[in-house]
């Protein structure tokens, strides 16, 4: 292998695919770089075995050939390079590296010790505009789980039928859910169950005007993307009928600033309890007030105008799962609805008349009050 790469190329490359280098390893062929030299170009593959990244880049290549080479080492050596074309060439089981007066040589391991990156076919996939496929990781992947007990829910559910695309995650506390319409190319029906390491890749990666190609081989799922791609093996298990507990019936609502909200949850959560973060929220005529009380810190009290023309309700929520759902809601307004102050409650985006609304819901569940 014999190849000759400018150094942003190189940087390029390295940066794209060392994030999926595991950082402890009892398998010392993953904490390093496939290279693959041909007449098109350089393939730089890393992977975790659950998670793996390829990417193509331009070189001028003299000798194809691959090896692999210690994975954070060259690409702490590629930060310092000066901007000078690097030449890259194995000798044995050894990668040299030059540019300009620096010389390098690192040992690495015969490619065939690496792992084999999954081979699905993208041909007979379906395509997702870069920026739905986004917003739709964005808004939901931060709910997923992270308790091993129910692994089904240490994935994002992906759901492609009648002509739209969803997403849903959850913890069994809180839940995310985002719908957005398909393209043509989504003619199928199907649900997927995808590690959120996988779709953080995804989001790192691809940009939001590309179009990105998908494609599942039995439990493996690729995306792929202007010589980029991303692979991961699917969480196997059936997904929860979440549907069941998104509420239908929910008859108080409220109307309120998302900031404002935010801030008055910040501001009584530093006096909460460390073990529950419980919250007390009020609501009442065009009011919103807040209580904590946790004997051994102390007690805060705060309200603010909301919209809201409802029976009274007291409710009690963890004050981590609000804000994170606040973040994600993204519009000024938001709307939340309740039942009772044992029913889950709901939280959605608000938009005036022109705006356009993203149909996106968040469900958190309540926290049961003290008398």
């Amino acid at each position: 292998m014999n190849f000759t790469i400018t150094r942003q190329n190189l940087q390029k490359g390295l940066a794209a695919v060392s994030a999926t280098i595991p950082g402890k390893t009892t398998l010392p062929v993953l904490s390093n770089i496939l290279f693959e030299a041909d007449a098109d170009g350089i393939r730089m593959s890393a992977t975790d075995l659950d998670v793996g990244v390829r990417i193509r880049v331009p070189a001028d290549v003299k000798e194809a050939g691959s090896l692999t080479a210690p994975g954070k080492k060259i690409q702490e050596i590629a930060r310092e390079l000066p901007d000078q074309p690097v030449q890259l060439n194995s000798r044995g089981d050894q990668v040299e590296i030059r540019c300009g007066k620096s010389h390098f040589k690192l040992n690495g391991l015969p490619a065939d010790d690496f792992p084999e990156l999954p081979q699905v076919g993208f041909e007979g996939g379906w395509t997702a505009e870069g920026r739905d496929l986004l917003s739709l990781i964005r808004h939901t992947s931060f709910a997923v789980s992270t308790e091993e007990s129910r692994p089904v829910l240490n994935g994002v559910l992906w759901e492609l039928r009648d002509g739209e695309m969803r997403m849903v995650a959850t913890n069994g506390h809180r839940l995310a859910r985002m719908r957005i319409p398909a393209g043509p190319s989504m003619q199928t029906t199907t649900q997927l169950i995808v590690p959120p390491d996988a779709l953080q890749q995804v989001q790192r990666l691809f940009a939001e005007d590309a179009e990105v190609s998908v494609a599942r081989d039995g439990n493996q799922l690729g995306f792929s993307s202007g010589g980029t791609e991303v692979y991961t093996r699917l969480i196997e298990g059936t997904y929860p009928n979440y549907e069941q507990v998104i509420p239908k019936d929910n008859d108080k609502h409220a109307f309120v600033n998302r900031k404002a909200l935010e801030s008055a949850v910040k501001r009584v959560a530093a006096v909460a309890s460390d073990q529950t973060h419980r919250i007390r929220m009020e609501f009442s005529q065009d009011r919103m007030v807040f209580n904590v009380l946790t004997p051994d810190l102390g007690e805060a009290h705060d309200e603010i105008e909301v919209g809201y023309d409802g029976d009274p309700i007291s409710i009690g929520f963890n004050a981590n799962y609000l804000l994170e759902v606040l973040r994600y809601v993204g519009t000024d307004e938001v709307k939340m609805s309740f039942k009772a102050p044992e029913r889950a409650a709901t939280v959605e985006p608000m938009g005036g008349e022109d705006d356009q609304v993203p149909d996106y819901l968040c469900l958190v569940m309540p926290l049961r009050l003290a008398d």
